[in-house]
């Protein structure tokens, strides 16, 4: 079949990718033209054939998101339950006493994968690293999706827990660790032949203090073997950082560094608590040049941690010493225009300095430094011979207005209110603000049952066995 030729005329706002500068920059008033699923033309005066043309007057197009970090298939149906969610005697982390007793069912897992697909897709994302445990249906809904998508099966060698509320121990099962590597490589490769040709796949082991050493050299040996990308959860909690430490007299990342994890291939997802951090008062000062130095990257989700009073100390400081960035979505919503608001705005808390971390970087953050974790160099731009993944945002919209500068205004104002239409691919997925390739409010239905579902487990797997209105009371008092 032939290839047809779109064109954009006239955007009001573009941002264009400078390969001398090696940054984004306006282009007000340019033109954009893609032919099948790769962008021929970004810049003034296009001259070309066009087989459809869209008025680009009030409209921004930018590159469409790369979300690096994403947990679809289990974080959309903690909504209402885990906003204000910590434990006090485990640093405020939520991950070890009420992360593993609220799980979504089959029909639940299908239902809050769909959910967090719509939601990426209407706040921008075109690229998404699915972090999930494997399911069935999973490769099939994320090709569906519309997305470019990056299977990420997490595997690992133990299992957390508490039995009080302020002990974590730790199951192993070494087996199970190796048996899990092996269905995540198979999963890979499978996605990496799907027909849509849209899915590519990811090596993960799932957190630093759950997987063995020898499973962490063996996923590293397997991801350069087969050229693949790896993301692991490290530094994520004090009560990790502490446990490390204590296992190997090294922070989280020195351990990485002496097996040999780190390199320009991994990704630490959320690489918060290093030997600067305030709340380690550890002895050295050399994680950060660590990752410069070995050219590993840093997957920034600040919403999931500020809720409990987390901070990454701090954003502009990764950024100065050369570390590559991406951001994801850990959490809900998965607004990916609302994650980047709250890198902004907690860069400049942490560093108490407004300069520390601007608009710009950020979004260099969302796009180039996502492509750059997910190995490619042709997405989260607008070039020729880039893929034709954008985004299209009302300029005219009420909430984008006044208009002076548009991506500050879409981040900090806007967001995914204003986001009009999604191409991936050169494939339309959304259009005048609603997905095209699945349906968000049938999802969603589905997604409250499962949760009521989920409700009833929850005090059977709680090691207090309390209800979910004693472990997270409402807002505000039910009266009849």
């Amino acid at each position: 079949m032939a290839k047809e030729t779109t064109v954009i005329r006239n955007a009001r706002w573009l941002i264009a990718w400078d390969a001398n500068e090696n940054r984004h920059v306006f282009r007000p008033g340019a033109d954009l033209a893609f032919r099948g699923n790769e962008i021929t033309h970004c810049g003034p005066s296009y001259d070309g054939p066009a087989d459809r043309e869209i008025d680009g007057r009030d409209r921004m197009v930018m590159p469409g998101l790369v979300n690096i970090h994403s947990h679809p298939m289990s974080e959309p149906m903690n909504k209402g339950y885990n906003e204000e969610l910590g434990s006090p005697a485990l640093g405020m982390s939520g991950l070890y006493e009420y992360m593993p007793i609220f799980r979504p069912d089959g029909p639940g897992t299908a239902a809050g994968a769909e959910v967090a697909y719509c939601e990426l897709l209407l706040s921008g994302v075109t690229t998404l690293v699915d972090i999930s445990v494997p399911w069935d249906g999973w490769q099939a809904l994320l090709a569906k999706s519309g997305l470019r998508g990056v299977l990420a099966p997490m595997f690992r060698s133990a299992r957390w827990y508490t039995p009080n509320g302020h002990e974590v121990l730790y199951d192993w099962d070494e087996a199970a660790g190796r048996a899990g590597m092996e269905q995540a490589l198979n999963l890979i490769e499978r996605a990496r032949q799907d027909p849509s040709g849209r899915l590519d796949g990811m090596l993960t082991p799932s957190q630093i203090d759950t997987c063995t050493e020898e499973l962490l050299r063996d996923a590293g040996a397997e991801a350069r073997q087969r050229g693949l990308q790896m993301q692991i959860h490290a530094s994520q909690s004090i009560v990790e950082f502490n446990e490390m430490t204590r296992r190997h007299g090294l922070t989280p990342i020195q351990w990485l560094h002496k097996i040999g994890f780190l390199g320009e291939n991994a990704t630490i997802a959320h690489c918060i608590f290093l030997d600067h951090h305030s709340w380690v008062r550890w002895s050295t000062r050399k994680d950060l040049d660590l990752l410069a130095e070995t050219g590993a990257s840093v997957a920034h989700c600040p919403n999931v941690f500020v809720r409990r009073g987390i901070l990454l100390e701090h954003l502009g400081d990764y950024l100065a010493r050369g570390i590559n960035v991406g951001i994801g979505t850990d959490t809900f919503p998965h607004n990916m225009l609302d994650e980047m608001r709250w890198a902004g705005v907690l860069g400049h808390v942490a560093a108490q300095d407004v300069d520390a971390v601007k608009t710009g970087d950020v979004f260099h953050c969302a796009t180039i430094g996502g492509a750059n974790i997910v190995g490619r160099d042709d997405i989260g731009r607008l070039a020729v011979g880039a893929k034709a993944d954008l985004v299209l945002a009302d300029t005219s919209h009420p909430a984008m207005l006044p208009g002076r500068e548009p991506l500050r205004t879409l981040i900090y104002s806007a967001q995914d209110r204003a986001v009009r239409e999604v191409y991936v691919d050169g494939q339309q997925v959304v259009d005048n603000g609603k997905v095209l390739t699945m349906n968000h409010a049938d999802a969603a239905g589905r997604l409250d049952e499962a949760q009521r579902r989920a409700e009833l487990e929850a005090p059977k797997l709680d090691w207090a066995k309390r209800s979910m209105d004693e472990i997270s009371p409402p807002s505000l008092p039910v009266r009849p």
